[in-house]
């Protein structure tokens, strides 16, 4: 993923944590100041190669967004993505590395400890700069959600519901994608990084090699094979109404 002069990324979330997260419905792919207008930093070093990354990252996706939203002639409120290390209070309550990356519609923030990332590559098997950004793109994702009031879509029910709200959370991170392959920030690869990274995170993936079987009762964000197309749907679209219908 361009970046211009920036570096590449690295980044370890505690795996048990971030398998909760997801299989009991937290948003995954879910002190000011900082890298970015987009991001505040409670902990990491403001100034390290990742940190700038996702700075980048965040901001790149508001961006989109305001545009978006302005011509379907809405407003875009930006927000934040809080970096931490360990642990941080939120607006949803306390937080440690262990939750994953989730998205607190109360407070409308998104938060991440950057060591997860090195638990997407080495224990998931989705590397690269735009599976993170992937993850990131996902999470504000459920922020355009919430500004829209789509997030009561996923308070009227069910696990069902929960997966549908997921899978289009994926659909707005493909949108964005799809405008930052066309502005030529993205390099060769990326695309696939960031279908690797949904499939990464699919419920049947993850349960077949924690549980080592399959419940599909019990998925919250929906399957490998849902989470790549729903990824793809945005970013064939490309914009905010290919998410919106269907």
């Amino acid at each position: 993923m361009g970046m211009g002069p920036m570096a590449g990324v690295g980044g370890g979330l505690g795996v048990i944590g971030l398998l909760i997260t997801l299989l009991l419905g937290g948003n995954v792919l879910g002190g000011d100041g900082g890298p970015s207008t987009g991001v505040s930093s409670q902990a990491p070093d403001p100034g390290d190669d990742q940190a700038q990354f996702v700075g980048f990252v965040v901001d790149d996706v508001q961006n989109f967004w305001t545009e978006e939203f302005r011509r379907n002639s809405r407003q875009y409120p930006e927000t934040k993505l809080v970096l931490f290390s360990q642990a941080t209070q939120t607006g949803c309550g306390f937080a440690s590395s262990q939750t994953g990356p989730f998205y607190c519609p109360p407070d409308n923030k998104v938060y991440i400890d950057l060591t997860f990332f090195r638990e997407l590559d080495t224990r998931f098997g989705a590397p690269g700069d735009f599976a993170q950004a992937y993850v990131i793109a996902h999470e504000f994702g459920h922020h355009v959600q919430t500004v829209l009031r789509l997030d009561t879509q996923r308070q009227q029910g069910g696990n069902e519901a929960s997966v549908r709200f997921e899978l289009q959370a994926d659909c707005l991170a493909g949108v964005w994608g799809r405008s930052a392959q066309q502005r030529g920030v993205l390099d060769a690869g990326d695309v696939e990084e960031g279908l690797a990274a949904a499939a990464s995170v699919g419920d049947d993936r993850i349960q077949e090699a924690t549980q080592g079987r399959v419940d599909p009762e019990s998925f919250t964000h929906g399957t490998s094979e849902q989470r790549m197309e729903s990824f793809q749907r945005g970013f064939q679209g490309g914009q905010l109404q290919s998410c919106l219908s269907g």
